[in-house]
């Protein structure tokens, strides 16, 4: 090999490729829209090497642009309507469609808070399209409400929040690049009492916390909005969270055989130092064994002794 050669730089595969808010206006999408795109797994993304989130690849970028009808048809896939353009596309008045929402019927795909703090759902325009087609639906639309969905609506029962939290749960799964990461989204659903008895072993809830996705939203933390958000995201059935807890604990376990938690080092026990056994001579006093002690008083006895004779 010449001195002349220069070899070429390792080059990652993910090195031409794009942040989420560059993605997004690169494809027309608002940043919204952008991410509920990804979380339908129409947007295919990668785990940023650096550590800093995902990435979107240019390759999918010209992917998505390549498709019939872009930039027009990929954002209708994911526009998202409350409830009344949502009952407006089924053809039906807003109460029936809340009716059939709280009975599991429609799936959220995402929620907002409104400046009122009340939870706002919105629903895929799509799949309400998709629905009003179906004939098998038209039931639902326009006959009496079954007796059975009745007396759930009377005794208070909305399938919402869990519906949704079955679906944003369905997306980290997704995501999800190792064991670790799944029992992470596992746990954004359960409530720290929930884990702290499932996860014993304190080094590895620790562990487990750094995979917990962060809560949805934008709110600070601790304000009145947050809380809001956290209790809707945290199951609250039982049968929700018995299912939840055994994933979790059937993943952990597969975590645990993938890499064990990290664990801190042990340090070596520093060796005792032996303490000299103390004295009761002070450190600006010399100890009587010192000839410098005795020396004066052996001279002030021989000067009197000399004077004692004189006077005799």
């Amino acid at each position: 090999m010449s001195g002349n050669t220069v070899t070429p730089p390792h080059t990652s595969p993910h090195t031409d490729s794009r942040t989420p808010t560059r993605a997004a206006r690169e494809l027309g999408l608002k940043r919204r829209e952008f991410d509920l795109a990804v979380h339908l797994g129409q947007i295919r993304t990668v785990p940023d090497e650096g550590g800093g989130g995902r990435r979107v690849l240019a390759a999918e970028i010209d992917r998505l642009r390549a498709r019939p009808g872009f930039p027009e048809a990929l954002r209708d896939s994911v526009r998202a309507v409350g409830t009344g353009e949502a009952a407006a596309i089924l053809g039906v008045p807003a109460t029936r469609f809340t009716r059939l929402a709280r009975q599991g019927v429609m799936v959220p795909v995402t929620f907002y808070l409104n400046r009122y703090r009340a939870i706002v759902w919105l629903y895929l325009a799509e799949e309400l399209r998709q629905f009003a087609a179906d004939e098998s639906s038209a039931a639902l639309l326009t006959a009496r409400t079954p007796e059975p969905m009745r007396a759930r609506l009377a005794a208070g029962l909305d399938l919402r929040p869990r519906n949704w939290r079955g679906r944003h749960l369905g997306f980290l799964l997704r995501q999800a690049d190792d064991p670790w990461q799944r029992a992470g989204a596992l746990a954004r659903f359960l409530d720290p009492v929930q884990i702290a008895e499932i996860v014993r072993d304190p080094y590895e809830r620790s562990h487990l916390n750094r995979f917990r996705p962060a809560p949805v939203g934008h709110s600070a933390p601790g304000t009145p909005a947050a809380h809001l958000v956290e209790k809707l995201t945290t199951a609250d059935d039982p049968d929700e969270i018995g299912w939840l807890r055994s994933d979790l604990a059937r993943t952990l376990d597969e975590a645990r055989a993938h890499h064990p938690a990290p664990r801190p080092a042990m340090m070596p026990r520093p060796a005792e130092t032996v303490q000299p056994p103390a004295t009761d001579a002070r450190p600006d006093q010399p100890g009587r064994t010192d000839p410098q002690y005795r020396t004066p008083e052996r001279k002030a006895r021989g000067l009197l002794a000399r004077l004692l004779r004189r006077s005799a």
